[in-house]
Formats: structure tokens, sequence, C-alpha cells
């Protein structure tokens, strides 16, 4: 029988019950079991497709096409597997789905309720899809014990694990420990009644997890045994790290697997090979090279937006014994500042102050036309300065139209995103040719569910840098995006030096364009950062990473 884990959060949100579900499913894995990690949200967003990046960060897509809170980025990056669609789950969707049932019927004229008919599908989800062979079912409940909407979640986790053996289920409550400056001393009232709320809903907590960013005295812990009914050593400090990767080494050297374990009465293994890790770790902290990225965006006070970005450095800068530094240029202050209405008419010398110092630029994924010329000024600052340059989705198709505007003579060139026009470098796609099922675009005006998502297959063309970067002609990736590069331009722009060096099984949709004579400019109509690995750097993040130090030193910089 499967073991269940349950992680919730009391006190306040953004507390890490992700990344205790990442690196409790991690050390778990190390000691020989099989994991799965599903994500529950309390909000009624079937998905988080939607869902502004000010509020919940990026939206991380799995293989199979499903977008997700980024936490099951962590998850995958700590486990080295998938997630699926099964693994990311909203109350919304538990609604729609019992909703949808009601209007076919299935409940045979019963009074439909939040109990049984919400938890029941609750239930459901949590179970779906769970192959014999998974030892651990770790189940991160977002939001905060407490919140209205978060209640059916609770109430089925509640019923689930009354219906199973107490041995087979266990929860783990995250909580926060603020330090009073006025008093000089840790508070705990917030925990007690972060338990006190949680076991109103009939939940004991098994294993207490403290927040805080200063060491938790003997005195505090003591205090919260007796008062939360918990065993002294089943109360585990979470204390601030300065990389993530260390939270694994800290919750096992506090034995949090080994409570776990032993509160399922399960083999353990005396020593966990933790030397990649430890390695990973020396590398970070003892880096030999040094570079500047500026990374050109319009979402420069949220960058929770870009984390799987930031992670990927994290990975590549490893990897490359080097320390990555991050510039974040705002894009539309670069178009305030350049204030011509047409992008090609400014003055290059005008913004070199923004790319002091950089080694190389990068333009992630977005939407929307504000802040698009000043991510083209950029682009095109790459281009004219052999400046490594990488473009990510929105920033691939910026790209291309400032190369169309100012290298191929397309000087009408955009996106039909933006509104008419009539040089269309970027369109709207309605049919995708290499998925089995295809999907018309903003059909009944919805935007949900309505982008190209998912892995894709690529094949790059021999002799490409992009061939040489992944070393094979065949790759797949991971999208999301309404607008594709159009085909119909392709001869024009590779005339002119932009090859199209990745292309769908079927030829009609461009994936990755590079340019010719220049130090490394490539872009991608996927998003690599979503594959990439703590230990298994992306392809094209590591090799912008080695041209960007490739030219520090050209330049004289150390």
């Amino acid at each position: 029988m499967k073991n269940y884990i349950f992680i919730t959060g009391g006190v306040m949100s953004s507390l890490g019950k992700g990344m205790t579900a990442s690196v409790l499913g991690f050390l778990l894995k190390s000691h020989g079991y099989k994991v799965i990690i599903r994500k529950f949200d309390p909000y009624l967003n079937i998905d988080s497709g939607t869902m502004s990046p000010h509020q919940h960060g990026e939206v991380f897509v799995t293989e199979d096409g499903s977008e997700t809170d980024l936490d099951l980025g962590h998850y995958e990056r700590f486990l080295d597997q998938n997630c699926t669609s099964s693994d990311a789950i909203t109350i919304g969707k538990a609604y729609y789905d019992v909703l949808l049932r009601e209007r076919r019927g299935s409940y045979l004229g019963s009074t439909v309720q939040v109990i049984p008919h919400i938890t029941d599908r609750i239930k459901e989800l949590i179970v779906q899809h769970v192959s014999d062979d998974i030892d651990f079912l770790i189940c991160e409940l977002g939001g905060t014990v407490g919140d209205i909407e978060g209640v059916p979640l609770i109430n089925a986790v509640r019923q689930l694990t009354s219906s199973i053996p107490k041995n087979n289920s266990i929860h783990i409550h995250l909580t926060y420990l603020p330090y009073l400056s006025s008093a000089q001393e840790l508070k705990t009232k917030p925990s007690q009644h972060a338990v006190k709320e949680l076991m109103s809903f009939g939940i004991h907590p098994d294993i207490l997890l403290c927040r805080c960013d200063c060491e938790i005295p003997l005195s505090i812990y003591k205090k919260l045994s007796l008062f939360c009914n918990l065993k002294l050593e089943n109360i585990i400090g979470a204390l601030d790290v300065s990389s993530i990767y260390e939270i694994p080494l800290k919750y096992m050297s506090s034995k949090l697997d080994m409570r776990v374990l032993e509160h399922f009465q399960m083999k353990s293994c005396e020593n966990l090979d933790m030397f990649n890790l430890r390695c990973f770790l020396e590398k970070e902290k003892n880096s030999l090279y040094e570079v500047t990225i500026a990374i050109v965006i319009k979402y420069t006070h949220f960058r929770d937006a870009y984390k799987s970005i930031l992670e990927s450095f994290t990975h590549a800068a490893v990897f490359n014994y080097t320390k990555v530094n991050i510039k974040w240029i705002d894009s539309e202050v670069l178009e305030t500042d350049l204030g011509a209405e047409d992008f090609s008419l400014f003055n290059l010398g005008k913004i070199k102050k923004y790319f002091n110092g950089v080694n190389g630029i990068i333009i992630p994924g977005g939407y929307g036309l504000r802040g698009a010329r000043g991510k083209m000024i950029a682009a095109s600052y790459a281009r004219i300065n052999n400046i490594p340059f990488f473009g990510i989705c929105f920033g691939m198709q910026l790209a291309v139209i400032e190369f169309a505007r100012n290298v191929a003579g397309l000087s009408d060139a955009s996106s039909s995103e933006f509104g008419m026009t009539i040089c269309p470098v970027v369109s709207l796609m309605t049919r995708w040719g290499n998925k089995k099922t295809s999907q018309e675009i903003g059909s009944g005006g919805n935007l949900g569910g309505t982008m190209r998502v998912g892995s894709y297959h690529c094949n790059l063309i021999a002799g490409s840098l992009a061939h040489s970067i992944y070393g094979s002609l065949k790759v797949s990736e991971r999208h999301r995006h309404r607008y594709e590069l159009n085909i119909l331009y392709r001869d024009k722009l590779e005339k002119h030096g932009l090859v199209f060096s990745g292309m769908s099984p079927d030829n009609l949709l461009p994936e990755i364009v590079e340019l010719k004579d220049h130090a490394w400019y490539v872009a991608t109509q996927f998003h690599p950062e979503f594959k990439s690995r703590p230990f298994k750097p992306h392809p094209i993040f590591n090799s912008f990473l080695r041209a960007s130090l490739k030219n520090t030193r050209e330049r004289g910089v150390t």
C-alpha cells in the first residue's frame, strides 16, 4: 500500500512548502524509494495558465502540456523526473468536474454539496494515475490552513487519512517563527494558533517544521512540543540558507527523512550518497570565473516570474565553475529613455550605459506590446555589438522582427499579436501539425487552454550551431505560446543571414533561429529552462554561458 505525506502551511503563505516537498522527495528517493509529488492549490482557477506572474510567479509547463504552479519546477529539478498533468490540481478543477457531472445528471437528482461531492472529487484527484510501485505520494497543499477556499481541500485530506491505516499517512505542518526585535525573542504564538487551526479540521500534525531566519533555541522547541502535543524530535527547524541546494543537507542533519521513515516503519540507508550534491555546493560557492548576464524584462520587481531561467543559469554556472551576476534591465525604461516612435530610429550609443559590463543578453518569454520595443532594442544592440544573445519564445519573435526590419528590409515587419499588420513576420497559428489533436485559438473568446503547450519534437539542421549544442539532429522541448514565426518569410530572412536551424517535423513551424558570423546568437520558440536539472544543465544555457564567458576574456574582463 502506498504511503501518503501531506504538507500544509500555517501563519502565512510563501514559507516554502514546495521546497520542503521537493527536498523530502529527494531524500526519500535517495533512500531508494519511488516518489511522486503533487500540488493542490486552493484557488478557483482551473489551472495556472491565465494567472498573472505578478501574483504567482512563472507558469511551469509539464511534458504533457499542463500549465502549472512554479513548485512543479522544483519537484522536477530535485527529483530529476517529469511531472504530469495529474500532479497539479486546483480546487477550481474539482468544482468544474463536479458541475459537469451535475449537468450530465450523474448525481441522479441529489443535492450537490461541498461535502461529499467536492471532497470526493478531490480525493479522486489525489490518488488518480498513481501506479502500484510508488512508495510515497507527497501532497503539497497550497495556501494557508484556515483560508476559506482551502476548506474543501483540508476536509478531503481528513477524510482520506481517516479511511487508511494510520501508519500509511503522515502530516507535516510548516509554520513560521517571527523574531520580535523590541522583545529580542522568537514568538511561538503564531505557530501555536496555526496548529490549533489545523487541529480544528480534525488533523493533528505529526511533524512541525519551523521556518526562521535565526537559530532556534532549545527552549522554543520545548515550548512548541508542550503546546502542540508533539515529541521534541518531531519539531524541526527550517532555517534560511544561501542556496536552495543546501536544504537537503540541512534537513538530513535534522533527520527529517529519518523521522518520516520511522513513522512508516520503513528501512533507511545508513549513509546516503550526497557526493554529487556536495560537489555542486562546493563549486557554487567557489567559482573560478565570473560573467554578467543582462535579462531584459518588464517584470523586474517580481523575479519569481523567471524562476526556471534563474535556476537554469545556476545549473550551467556550477557546471562551468562560474559565478553569474544577473543585471535586470527594464524594457519599458529603455523605451522611455529612447523616446522614438519607431524603435529602428534609436541611437545605439544612447543605450550603451544600460549594457556596460554585460557579457551576454537574454530576452525571456512574455506577452503583449508593453515593453516589446525595449526588448527589440536590446536584441539589436546584441546583434550589432557581437554580444552573445539568447531569445526565448517571445524573445525569439521580437529578435526576428528586429532583424526583419533592420537587416532584411522589411520595415513594416511586426506581429499580429500587436494588431493588424501588412507584414506579419509573427502571426497567430490556428493549428499545429505535430500534435495528434489540434485546437483553434481563442474560440469563443476563451484564453484558458488555447496555447501550444507541452513537449514537441524539433529537427535540427546538420552543421548548425544548434546541432553542435545538442549533439543530435532530433530534440524535444516544451512550448507555451499562441504565436509562431511565419514560415512564409523564411527565404527572405535566411537570404540575409538568419538561419532557421530548427524546424517542426512537418517543416512548417520554426523552432530555432541563429545568426551567421556572430559570437553566439540563438533564439528558440520553446522554453529550454523547463528541462534544466542541477546535475544536467540544459545544453543551450550551457553553451550560452560558455559564449558569454569567452566574451569576458576577449574583452579583457576578469
